[in-house]
């Protein structure tokens, strides 16, 4: 009863902020994004008669309170589904900054979806695969696809409509996504507090969730017709509406640091001088870069003079769930 799998994480284009239902991770919007095949988490779930509880290695290091509370919760979920009640040993190799706006949960919970399920003697489709991961973590739910992929709200109480579809696969379209990091540290407000805290007090929330609509069908349509400015101004727009609800919450929040507008404003520069290129940031300080592949060199250049770049790292559209 042991299985592996590995999953990418994924960048949103059009975002996810805010639940519609915080027990079941119910969106309040469709949202949509694309997996990255440059992060990706690995995990291996082994149950075993004869365990008294989950345990979960994270990178090689023992992990307890929240986050083996966090995975032990979910195979709860996994083991109603099978009708066993037995542990597992988790072990998981994270190629991604934990909290950082990096999205680690999405990988991270969709990797254990996967092997867990698989573990134990469940065979699920992907479309239940997605439903189950997303209880675990919202994004998680579009892991399971590679290219680019849909999170649909749904309207049931229950969740069984709240589910990722694939818009089109890793092959559809080849752009690249420079991931550029500025801080690996873990942020002070998570994104389940921020959107709680967004949802209760901004009022900016509103005008969001009506904008987002608009925006997922015109980037739907932008990726059909792989019309790259047209997608790009719709993301960048779309995260910096996102961005502005969080300073309209009472208390105010950003999760922008100093070097965050600089890569912003290098972005906008490097558009003003004719080389396509867009921004957009999730709940956290780095900022993702959207380009087509003839202008990397030009751009991965002007990236690495900005004052506090860490590292880029180059993914273009990933893959989804593999077993190994």
């Amino acid at each position: 009863m042991k299985a592996t799998a590995r999953a990418h994480t994924n960048i949103a284009l059009i975002k996810y902020w805010g639940k519609r239902n915080e027990s079941l991770i119910l969106p309040a919007n469709s949202n949509l994004s694309v997996t990255l095949d440059g992060f990706s988490t690995e995990t291996t779930v082994h149950f075993q008669e004869g365990l008294k509880e989950d345990s979960f290695l994270l990178n090689e290091q023992n992990v307890e309170g929240d986050a083996r509370t966090k995975v032990a919760v979910f195979l709860d979920k996994v083991r109603a589904l099978s009708g066993k009640e037995i542990y597992a040993q988790v072990q998981s190799v994270n190629h991604v900054p934990t909290a950082a706006g990096f999205a680690s949960s999405a990988s991270g919970l969709a990797a254990l979806a996967a092997a867990s399920t698989k573990a134990i003697g469940l065979s699920l489709e992907d479309r239940e695969l997605s439903r189950l991961a997303r209880q675990g973590s919202g994004s998680a739910s579009r892991s399971i696809f590679g290219g680019f992929v849909e999170w649909q709200m749904g309207e049931r109480e229950d969740g069984l409509d709240s589910y990722a579809v694939q818009v089109a696969d890793e092959s559809h379209w080849d752009i690249r996504i420079a991931a550029v990091v500025l801080s690996k540290t873990v942020k002070k407000v998570s994104s389940r507090e921020g959107m709680r805290r967004t949802i209760d007090t901004s009022p900016f929330y509103a005008g969001w969730l009506e904008q987002t609509a608009k925006d997922l069908q015109e980037i739907k349509q932008a990726i059909a017709d792989k019309d790259f400015e047209k997608m790009g101004s719709v993301a960048e727009a779309n995260c910096l509406r996102m961005h502005a609800t969080t300073l309209g919450a009472n208390p105010p929040f950003t999760y922008w640091q100093d070097n965050t507008m600089r890569v912003m404003q290098t972005v906008q520069d490097l558009r003003e001088h004719g080389i396509p290129a867009f921004f957009t940031i999730d709940a956290g300080p780095n900022v993702k870069v959207l380009y087509l592949p003839e202008d990397e060199d030009k751009i991965k250049k002007r990236l690495q003079t900005v004052e506090g770049v860490e590292d880029i790292i180059i993914s273009k559209p990933g893959s989804g769930i593999r077993y190994l």
